[in-house]
């Protein structure tokens, strides 16, 4: 029985350090196909304005002064730019998920909204990302050897992604409401609300190109009930999936995480029947080691 014990512990060693190159392949595909993700978000998200200020509201673009205009686009820039860099600092961030700090990393992504008349605002806060000044995404290596921790680990950045995407998402939004472009009657809460519509289906969606919200709501005017009615709004909605679906290098490097997450499954169910074995070897060698008859 000891022979058999000891034969498990070998078979899982084995398995461990196969699950621990699983993991910094894990983490090296993720810091590829993040910086991918980056430029490509930066790309769709000034796609994404441009379609609101030709497509969803040209009109009121047209009232911007070039100076204006040129604010506004360089507001959408360096968002891009930071939402970029703090998808890469997100990957470094997993190594202290216990303060958090990858959410409050995410909720820095902010423009200062405290603008004179006429003016649009372009400084966004940068503390977000200073790290990654600092070092670069593979100075971090995921080391576990523990399937189910690994899983934890690649589902939790997965989280990050989106909420990303949901931020920057909503500082545009602000950036274009504050620029005249979205309608100012649209109060922050009603942005907030359309996109939480949209992912929940609770909302008219309309079609429309990608990383684009365009749907009706109901929005009612408490001090002029006439004013109250349906109300068609374009906003900007980066969609991950819409994303990857544009971009073939995102969209490549996202196939091989899905290879390389195929291999730890398979690899989680071979260390967990390993576990299982061992457990009921040692057991068994406890039952008859304390058995005695009477």
């Amino acid at each position: 029985m000891v022979r058999a014990i000891e034969r498990i512990e070998r078979e899982l060693a084995v398995l461990q350090e196969a699950i621990q190159a699983i993991a910094r392949e894990l983490q090296m595909a993720y810091a590829s196909y993040l910086a991918a993700l980056g430029q490509a978000l930066r790309k769709q998200l000034i796609l994404a304005s441009y379609h609101l200020c030709t497509q969803g509201y040209p009109e009121n673009f047209l009232k911007l002064s070039l100076n204006q205009r040129q604010q506004l686009q360089q507001s959408i820039r360096k968002l891009g730019q930071k939402a970029a860099e703090i998808l890469i600092s997100s990957l470094m961030s997993q190594e202290d998920e216990e303060d958090e700090k990858d959410e409050e990393n995410v909720e820095e992504i902010a423009i200062s909204t405290e603008t004179t008349e006429g003016e649009i605002p372009s400084e966004i806060s940068s503390s977000a990302s200073e790290s990654v000044k600092h070092s670069s995404p593979q100075t971090y290596i995921v080391e576990t050897s523990n399937p189910i921790e690994l899983a934890k680990w690649q589902q939790h950045l997965e989280v990050q992604m989106q909420h990303t995407l949901r931020k920057v998402s909503h500082e545009a939004n602000l950036i274009l409401q504050n620029a005249g472009i979205l309608p100012q009657k649209l109060p922050e809460p009603v942005l907030e609300a359309a996109a939480a519509a949209a992912s929940e289906g609770s909302a008219e969606m309309m079609p429309g190109p990608p990383n684009i919200l365009n749907l009706v709501l109901e929005i009612a005017d408490e001090q002029d009930t006439e004013k109250s009615g349906l109300t068609q709004i374009m906003t900007i909605n980066l969609r991950l999936g819409e994303i990857e679906f544009a971009d073939t290098t995102v969209a490549n490097h996202r196939k091989q995480i899905r290879e390389i997450l195929g291999q730890l499954n398979k690899l989680g169910r071979e260390y967990q029947k390993k576990q299982r074995e061992r457990s009921i070897a040692e057991a068994e060698a406890a039952w008859r080691a304390s058995w005695y008859e009477d």
